[in-house]
């Protein structure tokens, strides 16, 4: 039986590991050919991992776009693996060249390039900050993002449909703790806003997206547990009792490719949570799980909601 997205063409800019090998998945599960890029590959030389180094350190992490790929196929879709640097704009062009040979369209571009997990420097005040670090950052975060759909949005808008999603770290505007990681987190919002205001016309959708706490692959290693007993972490985070897996925030990007009304959702900043309410899917393993209501009877929840109050009152709702 055919999935909802059987016949659609996605683009997953940084789908090794984390959220973006869970939407490739997801997609891959509602039937689309999915394009799976990233630079960690089986095709090219990687670093040997040292033994102390933190799971968030990309340099040896196992994950590869090839083994992304053949768990799109698992899930029922066709997966393209292809090691791909999306701040080079002479890759992407070559890439989006290659959609447009290969499939004549592009339906859905979804930029979760990030790798910077590494290079943010909590606690540490602006006037402190590593800015070869912060350039980084912004270039592999946000830059990238930019660099992709640049290219990719002309097949869009000759197709008059599209949807590019901005895969982004909380669905408020409120300070993110430290300087380079809120500008690229928020500059993720505001980058797909107005994107929406342009490609509107065109009958093409822009948002920007958000999943809860994430269960990465990173995040499961940093805390020592498995997919399997990660209940075994809540004794040293209880947050971890609301986590979700990448496959939820991919099924919220599935449904909002599948929606024929989601021009309506264009502009936007989305949950994952919500978009399971208003889209009726659950996580992997049959929950539902609903970060922010957790998150909002907490302190730093009471806290996040006051500042974006401020910036609204500052700013505007349209900000």
């Amino acid at each position: 039986m055919a999935g909802p997205l059987s016949g659609r063409v996605a683009l997953v800019a940084g789908a090794t590991r984390g959220a973006g090998r869970g939407i490739a998945v997801a997609l891959g599960e509602a039937g689309a050919t999915v394009y799976c890029t990233g630079r960690s590959s089986r095709l090219a030389t990687r670093p040997e991992r040292p033994p102390d180094a933190s799971p968030f350190e990309l340099a040896g992490r196992p994950e590869t776009i090839e083994e992304t790929a053949e768990l799109v196929e698992a899930a029922g879709g066709s997966g393209v693996g292809l090691r791909i640097d999306h701040t080079d704009e002479i890759q992407v062009e070559a890439l989006v060249a290659r959609i447009e040979r290969d499939h004549g369209r592009l339906d859905v571009l979804v930029n979760d390039v990030w790798g910077c997990d590494a290079l943010t420097e909590w606690g540490v005040p602006f006037w402190q900050l590593d800015l070869a670090k912060g350039r980084t950052m912004l270039e592999r975060g946000l830059l990238s993002h930019l660099i992709t759909s640049r290219h990719a949005a002309a097949l869009m808008v000759e197709a008059g449909a599209g949807l590019i999603v901005e895969i982004t770290d909380g669905e408020r505007l409120d300070y993110r703790g430290t300087v380079f990681y809120d500008l690229v987190k928020t500059g993720a919002i505001r980058a797909a806003h107005a994107m929406a205001e342009e490609l509107r016309p065109h009958g093409v959708a822009a948002l920007a997206l958000t999943p809860g706490f994430l269960r990465s692959e990173a995040m499961l290693e940093h805390f020592g547990v498995t997919e399997e007993t990660w209940r075994d972490a809540v004794a040293f985070d209880l947050n971890f009792v609301h986590s979700e897996t990448p496959r939820f925030v991919g099924r919220a990007v599935a449904a909002l490719a599948a929606d024929a009304e989601v021009m309506a959702r264009s502009g936007r900043v989305w949950s994952s949570w919500e978009l399971a309410r208003a889209y009726g899917f659950s996580d992997a393993d049959g929950a539902r799980p609903d970060w922010g209501a957790h998150a909002a009877r907490q302190p730093f929840g009471r806290a996040a909601r006051a500042a974006h109050r401020r910036f609204l009152a500052a700013f505007g709702d349209d900000a």
